[in-house]
């Protein structure tokens, strides 16, 4: 029997609000389980894990997923405080990025080790560097007649485009870690899997999201 589009729109917000629901559980648990294995204070270096998860993982994924229709954790609440808080949790994400990077950077300078040689620390300097630069092109949507040839329309959507590419790598550098050498000691064999699948619901959610978006945006031009 065939579906009515009534009913194919109610399953697909289902599937959506189950989708985001996974989304913030996952953003959630992945660093609390990040600060179990790491024990941080144990060591210099275990803040490090720690950091990277809270701003690429949690903060970054509720900064993004206050703007789903469906499981925004401030959907009742206008857009001004919903961009507010947007912002709050991009520059903590920012903040403990930057700090993230900057104690392992000084740790293997205490081991004299080298610095970004391994895939993962590049793509997490490229992640951060990133993130930095996508926080200060975000001034423009406060500002937008800073860019007098641009509507505010066509800034929000290069914004949030662009904002998904800085999110897939923050996922992919929290990926690549955990295929190092700490990681894959401490977390073997189905564990190990479930970690690398939390990266990529929260990008899958992430990227359906900013192409719905995308896509309503290009039906109200009709």
């Amino acid at each position: 029997m065939a579906l009515t589009a009534e009913t194919e729109s109610r399953l697909y917000r289902s599937l959506r609000v189950a989708a985001g629901a996974a989304a913030h559980l996952v953003a959630l648990g992945f660093p609390v389980a990040v600060a179990v294995l790491a024990r941080p204070g144990s060591s210099l270096f275990s803040w490090h894990p720690l950091l990277m998860a809270l701003a690429f993982s949690f903060l970054m994924t509720e900064a993004l997923l206050i703007f789903s229709p469906e499981t925004s954790l401030l959907r009742s609440f206008s857009r001004k405080i919903r961009v507010r808080a947007h912002w709050a949790l991009q520059l903590l994400a920012l903040l403990c990025a930057l700090l993230g990077l900057a104690i392992i950077t000084y740790n293997k300078h205490l081991n004299g080790k080298g610095h970004f040689v391994t895939w993962h620390g590049l793509t997490g300097l490229l992640a951060v560097l990133y993130t930095g630069g996508q926080c200060a092109g975000g001034v423009l949507l406060l500002y937008p007649k800073l860019m007098k040839n641009w509507t505010l329309a066509k800034l929000k959507l290069y914004h949030a485009t662009s904002g998904l590419v800085g999110y897939l790598l923050g996922s992919a550098s929290l990926m690549l870690g955990m295929c190092s050498l700490w990681f894959t000691t401490t977390v073997t064999g189905a564990s190990w899997y479930l970690a690398m699948l939390c990266p990529l619901v929260t990008s899958l959610v992430i990227m359906n999201q900013v192409s719905n978006a995308y896509l309503y945006r290009k039906r109200s031009q009709h």
